[in-house]
């Protein structure tokens, strides 16, 4: 029945209005869709990364929105597996048409995923901010439709492996996630030590998903024949805190670094727990490498306004998403991200202004040129430059909490 056969019945009339105005108002929001882990092992990457990408786009909506429209982040879980991953963009493509994907978290998901948005017809869909450094969206043939915000694992890989031997730690040996994330940071790894003649001291794997109860005596027991001077893990927190636990058990001592997926205060969290337990610090010798500042430095506007716009909108995942017990951070490294994720999205959709269309994405974020987020790190894009910020930051565990430190020396060999 049309709204015209309704002209005698005023309360009718009066609901189909209402269905055309909510109708329109769902034409006027941007969707941008995310696919990421908010349950299982790796959840805590997922939900921070959202939180801190909320606390800035509610704040945006709260103004307004952009060009007068709300940005909606359509999120589904994929549990950090590339199956869900895959369906979830198939969804986010053709069913909620989103006008971009972001925020998608991990290497095996997003690697499995990129073939998807090159279409055998018409746009391919670009996806900004990924929660990884991989190379495979660095490289053709899909880093035309990738924008990286992120400096690289080559680049946090190399940094570390740089600031070790430089104090006379050469026998440098790996514990990875056996998948195209663990072996991305394996082969940085190989080349940082190649450069300067030298090899892996050693090597021992996990399987994706390995939760922190579960034993890793058998990757130490491996990693302490090779007698190393330090180890370089990638791999999710559970994982690497459940390493670094019975390493520390079995008295291998030596430095242990984590690169930035790592999840620090995840990962943080699990080894304090078990030292009060067994009255033991298993904080201690631990530099994990981060590509966005801290977020105790509060010289940094863009800082503040994160820790600021975290504390008033309180942003929580949806609760379809969220089925495990989960206490959100006050703040984190990867929601700090997340934040600065938003950051850059808001500026590409200002700047394309509407109409919002997928075909005028890419032109709209390469006209970025020297961006100021708010961390004093120009961020620039072009055609051929896709990886907005090449900076790489170093914490340690100082007074219960990861803080930048600089003090390479305190390791020397």
């Amino acid at each position: 029945m049309s709204i015209l056969s309704l002209r005698g019945s005023p309360r009718l009339l009066l609901v189909a209005l209402a269905f055309v105005a909510s109708q329109i108002a769902r034409g006027e929001e941007i969707v941008i869709g995310m696919s990421a882990a908010f349950s299982g092992p790796s959840k805590g990457l997922g939900i921070e990364l959202y939180r801190g990408t909320m606390a800035y786009l509610e704040h945006v909506n709260s103004q307004g929105g952009v060009h007068g429209r709300k940005v909606v982040l359509k999120a589904y879980d994929d549990g950090y597996n590339p199956l869900p991953a895959i369906d979830n963009t198939i969804r986010l493509i053709d069913q909620d048409h989103a006008l971009l994907l972001f925020n998608y978290v991990g290497t095996p998901t997003v690697t499995r995923c990129l073939p998807l948005l090159k279409r055998p017809q018409g746009v391919p869909v670009l996806l900004f901010c990924p929660f990884t450094g991989a190379q495979p969206q660095r490289q053709p043939p899909y880093d035309k439709i990738v924008l990286n915000l992120r400096a690289s694992y080559y680049q946090e890989t190399n940094g570390l492996v740089e600031h070790f031997l430089a104090i006379g730690r050469q026998r440098i040996a790996v514990f990875y996630q056996i998948d195209a994330y663990g072996r991305n940071g394996w082969e940085g790894v190989r080349v940082a030590l190649a450069r300067h003649g030298l090899t892996m001291a050693g090597e021992a794997t996990y399987r994706r998903g390995t939760p922190f109860k579960e034993s890793l005596k058998p990757q130490v027991d491996i990693l302490a024949r090779a007698q190393p001077d330090v180890i370089i893990s990638i791999g999710a927190y559970e994982a690497c805190a459940a390493f670094i636990r019975d390493a520390r058990d079995a008295g291998l001592n030596v430095p242990i670094a984590n690169v930035s997926f790592v999840g620090s205060e995840s990962l943080l969290e699990l080894l304090q727990e078990a030292g009060k337990m067994k009255g033991v610090d298993y904080t201690r010798d631990l530099v994990n490498s981060q590509v966005v500042p801290s977020y105790h430095d509060s010289t940094l506007p863009g800082v503040r306004q994160y820790l600021e716009l975290t504390k008033r909108y309180q942003p929580l995942p949806p609760h379809d998403l969220v089925k495990e017990d989960y206490q959100p951070r006050p703040a984190s490294f990867v929601g700090l991200e997340g934040f600065l994720n938003a950051k850059l999205l808001v500026t590409v959709l200002q700047r394309m202004g509407p109409p919002f269309e997928r075909q005028r994405v890419a032109k709209a974020a390469e006209s970025i040129t020297d961006l100021d987020l708010g961390i004093h790190v120009p961020v620039s894009f072009r055609a051929d430059k896709h990886q907005g910020s090449d900076a790489i930051y170093y914490t340690i565990v100082r007074d219960g909490q990861f803080e930048s430190f600089q003090e390479w020396e305190k390791w020397r060999q």
